[in-house]
């Protein structure tokens, strides 16, 4: 009963040290009109506000080595106390420069959260309760920006800045009372054969769940103002009408997970939920200019953010304890990068050829990712290495005698 208790708190403490650091990675936009307040220009306070994200690329492979190497927990509570230490220097900052350099580096020390919590999932929950947990760690994603949205606008640049270095700090201390990495064990995270990368099944996980980012953030980037364009609709109305689909996503994500463990696989949902994402896609392209699109636009905004918990999950199990920090870091990489060029190169085709048309490119990718998405991800189940049996031989009398 007591191990059944903390790892429930272990998830907990993850699922909040997660939101911590996605509130400065991506809840900083909301602090943009208080850096125009603060006399920045459009351009440097945009700067400012991708600087965490910029941070954090380069270094989530590093950081998910480290979690391989030393744990998850002095990795978690190093990179969650450097971000707020870092937050709270940069409130004695008036340099737009130094800014950003100290919010780059933010995001450098926050990128150890992404690898280290989802680690600890492997590690403390069954394979039948890991997609349902790995669904609530991946909430805090959109619970972190939904507290930037909340809180960042009422407050001035310093006050910001307190505010989540605080948040970070508090996180980091509740790891170091509250979170104890699990033991090893070769049944609760597969045991360790080696590189999970002498096969393609990891390849084609993280290639799959990196083409599925595009419709995701098509739809999320872009659902606004589609809506504002093309619909007449209000920007407060049509906020408030994506707020609820962003909670339908989140519980989109907690019953993808649940579907997987009672399925026993991550990627057959997987695949069953890319093909709906193309298919409402495809809806959405056809109707862009009619009344059902903004159904379908609300359908592809809950169906586009499940697979990610999923693909998650299957990169974890796959790659094991010993090699699922690096894995991780890989697949969260691969996302982001994509993430970031997304919006401006579905821009650039609204522009050109309308809403329509980007909508139909999107359809491409869970297509493409469909195929992709292998069905069989147990390293169990990998061939063993092949050997020449030499059967027993019985002596014969020897020569001569």
């Amino acid at each position: 009963m007591a191990t059944d208790r903390r790892r429930w708190v272990v998830l907990g403490v993850g699922m909040l040290a997660m939101t911590a650091a996605c509130t400065f990675q991506f809840g900083l936009p909301f602090l943009i009109p208080a850096f125009r307040d603060a006399g920045m220009s459009l351009t440097e306070a945009g700067l400012l506000a991708a600087a965490p994200t910029a941070g954090l690329l380069p270094t989530l492979i590093a950081w998910g080595a480290a979690a391989d190497r030393w744990g998850e927990r002095v990795v978690l509570t190093t990179g969650l106390t450097l971000a707020g230490g870092i937050l709270l220097a940069a409130t004695q900052l008036d340099d737009t420069v130094a800014l950003g350099v100290v919010l780059l580096l933010a995001g450098a020390a926050g990128g150890s959260v992404h690898a280290s919590s989802g680690r600890l999932i492997l590690g403390w929950f069954a394979a039948r309760e890991r997609g349902l947990a790995m669904g609530l760690r991946q909430t805090a994603q959109p619970l972190g920006v939904a507290v930037g949205a909340l809180l960042l606008p009422t407050l001035a640049v310093t006050g910001g800045l307190l505010f989540m270095g605080l948040f970070s700090l508090v996180a980091a201390a509740l790891v170091g009372i509250l979170v104890r990495d699990p033991a090893p064990s070769g049944a609760a995270a597969g045991a360790d054969t080696g590189s999970p990368y002498r096969t393609p099944v990891l390849w084609r996980i993280h290639a799959a769940s990196t083409l599925l980012v595009v419709p995701q953030f098509t739809v999320a980037t872009f659902a606004l103002v589609f809506l504002v364009e093309e619909h007449g609709w209000r920007p407060d109305a049509a906020g408030r009408v994506l707020a609820i689909g962003q909670a339908a996503g989140a519980v989109m994500r907690l019953v993808a997970g649940w579907w997987s463990d009672r399925a026993g696989s991550r990627t057959r949902p997987m695949r069953v939920i890319t093909l709906a994402i193309a298919a409402v896609m495809a809806l959405l392209a056809a109707t862009s200019g009619a009344a059902i699109s903004v159904v379908a636009l609300m359908a592809a905004s809950v169906l586009t953010v499940g697979p990610n918990g999923l693909a998650f999950t299957a990169v974890a199990e796959y790659a094991g304890r010993s090699w699922a920090g690096r894995a991780l870091g890989i697949h969260n990489t691969a996302q982001n990068t994509v993430a970031s060029a997304t919006p401006p190169a579905m821009a650039a085709l609204i522009g050109a050829a309308g809403y329509g048309a980007a909508f139909a490119a999107a359809v491409v990718f869970p297509l493409l990712a469909a195929v992709i998405i292998p069905m069989r991800t147990s390293r169990a189940e990998e061939p063993a290495p092949r050997t020449i049996k030499v059967p027993a031989t019985t002596p014969g009398p020897r020569p001569g005698g």
